[in-house]
């Protein structure tokens, strides 16, 4: 499956009415009285792509492939298959485009137009907030008609380009999670379906707003998949990762390369709970990397003793290796050797575990909202919601990781 795709979207699978002669700046308010003639020219052009692609839209939410492709340039129209088989399989139920800027002359292609879109989408739930995309279009005139010549992957950070832009997919769906994974990968989605549906029970404990995700949407990614959905680049040591794409949803995508036999049990549960618990835009305080990752580790561990966790020894070996006994700087570096990271994970799971028994999962998630959500100084927050000095807190959870680590 495949798709960068394009287009209007409509809300509950209802296409908007754009009203002739109206047409909405990149902010979406209306035109301004008074444009040059070649403003005004350019609104006028963007009016009619508009209203391409919100016959497109239409026809996508409709099921109606004939109807999606025929604005498109016979070149474009594979790529458009693709990208329409893509988005109908992962149920698409809202797909909401605006125009992102007037259209533009474009200087590498001579006598085609760029078009700037921005998208919002759901799928299977007509009623979510939507997800969001912005991707370059290229249009052609035709007589008086725009046709779409091309569809640009996103670019935009963090997301980047989503899996269904950018080539075939199969999917399968349950009741609270998706999973997608390449044609070639295809035998494994029973399995991982299964393993994604038991993860998302537990990942529901852990939505600190109190309200779950609608649904979990996990990608499981080949090899080169790896290197290019939402962007790539992500460090070598990185085995799945959540990440947001907008209306608080967060997509998964889980490395098929990295991934131990047993594991992706584990694995799921500690990525769809950072679906269920991160923010909407994430968090970027990498002083709070503990707690992020260390309550994603006690959900993954799903409630097993101590002794049993299997990042014990990399544990060990970073707290007798010079680690300088602060949870703040834990976060390892992208280029850090494998057990350095094993055992950062390892010691965030050890602290919230730490404060879990000490004040509860329920007290710790309103911790956990007040310092990743609420951004309160961690002073604060430790003062407001557990009635204890941070400082002394901290301490006391150091204190268990080197009593566990022996």
């Amino acid at each position: 499956m495949a798709v960068t795709l394009v287009f209007v979207l409509v809300a509950g699978g209802a296409a908007g009415v754009l009203l002739p002669g109206l047409v909405r700046d990149a902010a979406g308010r209306p035109a301004a009285a008074g444009d040059d003639p070649a403003t005004a020219a350019a609104r006028r052009l963007g009016e009619r792509m508009a209203g391409q692609l919100e016959r497109q839209a239409t026809a996508l939410l409709g099921g109606d492939r004939s109807g999606f492709l025929a604005i498109a340039e016979p070149a474009a129209r594979p790529a458009l298959t693709r990208r329409y088989a893509g988005l109908r399989a992962l149920r698409v139920t809202v797909w909401r485009p605006a125009a992102a800027g007037l259209p533009t002359g474009d200087d590498g292609h001579p006598g085609q137009w760029r078009l700037p879109v921005t998208v919002g989408y759901c799928f299977l739930v007509p009623s979510c907030r939507p997800a969001a995309v912005e991707f370059g279009t290229r249009w052609r005139l035709v007589g008086a008609e725009p046709r779409l010549v091309a569809v640009e992957e996103s670019r935009a950070k963090p997301a980047g380009a989503r899996p269904w832009e950018l080539g075939d997919l199969a999917v399968a769906v349950g009741k609270r999670a998706v999973v997608a994974t390449t044609p070639a990968l295809r035998g494994k989605l029973p399995g991982l379906l299964a393993e994604a549906e038991a993860a998302a029970a537990v990942a529901d404990l852990y939505a600190v707003t109190g309200r779950p995700p609608d649904r979990y949407l996990v990608f499981y990614a080949g090899r080169t998949e790896w290197q290019r959905w939402y962007g790539g680049g992500r460090p070598k040591w990185t085995a799945g990762y959540a990440v947001g794409v907008g209306g608080g949803h967060h997509d998964v995508v889980l490395n098929a390369a990295s991934l131990s036999p047993g594991g992706t049990g584990e694995l799921l549960r500690h990525e769809l709970t950072h679906a269920a618990s991160l923010p909407d835009g994430g968090y970027s305080d990498r002083s709070s990397w503990w707690l992020v990752e260390g309550l994603a580790e006690y959900a993954g561990s799903d409630g097993q003793p101590v002794g049993r966790y299997e990042g014990l020894a990399e544990v060990r070996r970073l707290v007798h290796g010079g680690w300088n006994g602060r949870l703040d700087s834990l976060a390892p570096a992208d280029d850090a050797a494998d057990d350095r990271v094993g055992g950062a994970y390892g010691v965030g799971y050890l602290a919230v575990r730490h404060l879990v028994d000490r004040y509860g999962e329920q007290r710790v998630r309103d911790f956990f909202r007040a310092v990743v959500h609420e951004r309160k100084p961690l002073d604060d927050a430790a003062e407001a919601i557990l009635g204890d000095s941070w400082p002394a807190l901290h301490d006391d959870c150091v204190g268990y990781v080197r009593a566990v680590a022996g």
